[in-house]
């Protein structure tokens, strides 16, 4: 039943609780079955050696993260993850910023023009890697039959920096659509009143977009920043696999992909138990990182 609280707001309160116990449930299990027991079995998995076929666990205590620490090929995969992260970070930003300044310049078509560029969002992440594997395929693809006939050595399936440049590109192109959605709506939230004033001072767009708007949406920039290199580390598996299958000898191997090369492939599962902790660990710590250092250096009063 609804109560009035005192403050002309109406609260529900239930006399049985079963009722409220009842209709909170469905979300109680489902965080039950696909989180909580998840994240437990991971947990225990990665203090264990098991057998490949399930028959025999074996407690071993931190063995798997030290194990996991001195690998060779487990730093490689971190370092490339860094890299890779850093750099589609930067570049879905700059380049969905760059399209947001631009719908936000036109006068006409500007709902056309946001549909067009916001089609990529709705494609899953498997079929976008699939298009860029298809274009830049060195037997087949028409962008790879364009470097070739320019002169440019192209085969990511030979090549590791090819490879790494074409996953890099497929991540950019499929995640600009979402950064794109907040920093054209963070540029209509800004007063056009300021807009006006900076142009009757003979501000050009570049300028007033410098001191004006840039300044107002700093909050979305940061908020993008910090979703952008989630993105990187857990989002970009899927098209990994379609691209390049961590290939060519591992050299697009992110350290997510390398979870489930790991765990379902070489079917040592505590190692990949480890690595999603790991994985984990350092998402939560960089995400409380970037808002303790970024917080002091955004402006979120219009």
């Amino acid at each position: 039943m609804l109560r009035d609280d005192g403050t002309g707001l109406k609260k529900a309160h239930y006399t049985q609780t079963w009722l409220a116990g009842l209709l909170l449930s469905p979300q109680l299990l489902i965080l039950l079955f696909f989180f909580f027991i998840p994240s437990f079995k991971a947990l225990s998995l990665a203090f264990v050696q098991v057998d490949p076929f399930g028959g025999r666990e074996i407690f071993v205590g931190l063995q798997n993260f030290v194990d996991l620490f001195s690998d060779p090929s487990y730093r490689k995969s971190a370092w490339l993850t860094l890299w890779f992260t850093i750099v589609q970070n930067i570049a879905t930003l700059g380049i969905a910023g760059v399209l947001a300044f631009a719908t936000d310049q036109i006068i006409r078509g500007q709902v056309g023009y946001r549909s067009v560029l916001l089609l990529p969002y709705a494609i899953a992440p498997v079929i976008s890697g699939g298009i860029w594997a298809y274009l830049f395929n060195p037997a087949i693809g028409p962008a790879a039959s364009a470097l070739h006939a320019m002169g440019v050595p192209w085969d990511p399936n030979l090549r590791p920096s090819d490879a790494l440049i074409l996953i890099t590109i497929s991540a950019v192109w499929k995640h600009i659509c979402y950064d794109y959605i907040f920093l054209a709506a963070a540029m209509l939230a800004v007063p056009q009143s300021l807009r006006e004033a900076a142009a009757i001072d003979g501000a050009g767009p570049l300028e007033r977009f410098r001191t004006i708007s840039l300044p107002l949406i700093a909050p979305v920039v940061m908020y993008l920043f910090i979703i952008n290199m989630v993105y990187g580390l857990f989002e970009t598996f899927s098209i990994i696999d379609a691209v390049t299958a961590g290939g060519p000898a591992g050299s697009t191997s992110t350290l997510v992909y390398k979870v489930y090369q790991d765990g379902f492939i070489m079917m040592n599962l505590g190692s990949s138990a480890a690595q999603s902790i790991v994985l984990m660990v350092l998402a939560v710590l960089f995400t409380v990182l970037q808002f303790r250092a970024m917080d002091r250096k955004v402006n979120y009063q219009v």
